[in-house]
């Protein structure tokens, strides 16, 4: 067998053997309730679909679009910002669409990463977080974040730690799978920090809509002086439930949207075109559509959090996204999150992604996905008061 070397340094897939399990007992006839991959249940609303129906029977919309996403996209998303977070951003400069968050973070930090450059990033966090560092070279430091831990403190102490200096900091909040969530004064600590130590930071702030309780998450470009540091990723697939269309932006630092705009210029010739222009109506329609999402989600996340507290699982209620990251009780937390999460498929019949998959400070957390209804997550609590 040939060596790949990229591939060598990226480490077995933990939620494959959790994901086997629940296949095969769903070949078997068994009713899994999945709370396992974050993967929005909701149809896209109407009114975008509509659009993309009536964009996609123009033929001139069948040829290759651009790389870095049509301009009249570019323009809603500043619109956007704009109205959202009092941020301008220009739309030549500072704004380039992206196939998903995921891949426009990838891209950036493979073009901006050289190997052996230090990165910076949660533990636990969104996998892709980490690995794109390492796919493009990089050496990954987790920083411990969760309920329990103060990240800014632990990052000031991993930099005056780490040798060399590290190149660049990505973070996300509303955060995937702790769910924390953050006020302006980290991101202004975040902005200070970076320019001190010379980083570039990347936020991902996929999880912008999905928040409740009050809570309004800051963007980190409202900080002064954030797009001399870095950029900001944002991706419809959760706002709108628009996951299988594929369609993100990145806007910020005019350097850094350069690098990823000269990239994906040899890479791709950007999204099917009427896939951005129903985004654009997405971005500048009615957002009702967003709050009957987010409320959607609400409902799910109480009834999962009072079922799991009253069948003697203490949860804490998230404040943001469609996570609830719970703390593996204590008679199991022995197990670890993978063997835990077996034994959930095994005898609760429920699907839960094992925190192992997230990092290694994840181990003693399991994360539940809020996407199936009211009832089937009810089903769901009664299977683990079963286990429990």
């Amino acid at each position: 067998m040939k060596e790949f070397s990229r591939l060598n340094r990226l480490p077995p897939y933990v939620f494959t053997t959790v994901n086997k399990i629940k296949m095969d007992a769903r070949r078997a006839g068994e009713d899994i309730v999945d709370l396992g991959m974050g993967n929005p249940d909701m149809p896209t609303p109407k009114h975008i679909v509509d659009k993309l129906v009536e964009a996609s029977r123009k033929g001139y919309n069948h040829r290759y679009s651009a790389s870095m996403g049509i301009r009249k996209l570019r323009m809603a998303i500043a619109d956007w910002y704009g109205r959202r977070f009092d941020v301008d951003i220009d739309p030549e400069t500072e704004a380039i669409v992206t196939i998903g968050a995921k891949e426009g973070i990838s891209h950036l930090v493979l073009v901006t990463i050289r190997p052996g450059d230090v990165v910076f990033s949660p533990d636990p966090t969104y996998p892709i977080h980490p690995y794109s560092a390492i796919i493009a070279g990089g050496d990954v430091r987790g920083i411990p974040l969760g309920p329990d831990q103060d990240f800014f403190e632990n990052l000031m102490v991993a930099t005056r730690q780490t040798w060399p200096k590290p190149k660049m900091l990505i973070i996300s909040f509303p955060h995937n799978p702790t769910t924390e969530v953050v006020d302006l004064d980290f991101f202004k600590k975040i902005v200070e920090y970076a320019r001190e130590n010379d980083i570039l930071v990347i936020h991902d702030l996929a999880y912008a809509d999905l928040v409740f309780d009050g809570y309004k998450p800051p963007s980190f470009l409202q900080v002064p002086g954030a797009k001399d540091v870095g950029v900001e990723f944002f991706s419809l697939s959760k706002s709108y439930s628009m996951p299988g269309w594929r369609v993100g932006f990145c806007v910020g630092n005019a350097e850094m949207v350069g690098a990823l705009r000269r990239i994906k210029s040899y890479l791709d010739y950007g999204i099917f075109q009427p896939i951005q222009i129903a985004s654009i109506i997405a971005l500048n329609g009615p957002q009702d559509c967003v709050q009957e999402i987010v409320e959607t989600y609400k409902v799910r996340r109480d009834t999962l959090v009072r079922g799991l507290n009253r069948v003697g699982w203490p949860v804490r209620s998230p404040k943001g996204t469609m996570f609830v990251w719970a703390k593996i009780p204590d008679q199991y937390v022995k197990m670890g999150s993978v063997e835990f999460s077996k034994m959930l498929i095994r005898e609760a019949k429920v699907a839960v992604s094992p925190g192992l998959g997230f990092g290694q400070y994840g181990d003693e957390y399991v994360r539940f996905a809020l996407i199936e209804n009211k009832m089937r997550t009810n089903q769901a609590i009664r299977g683990i008061r079963k286990v429990l």
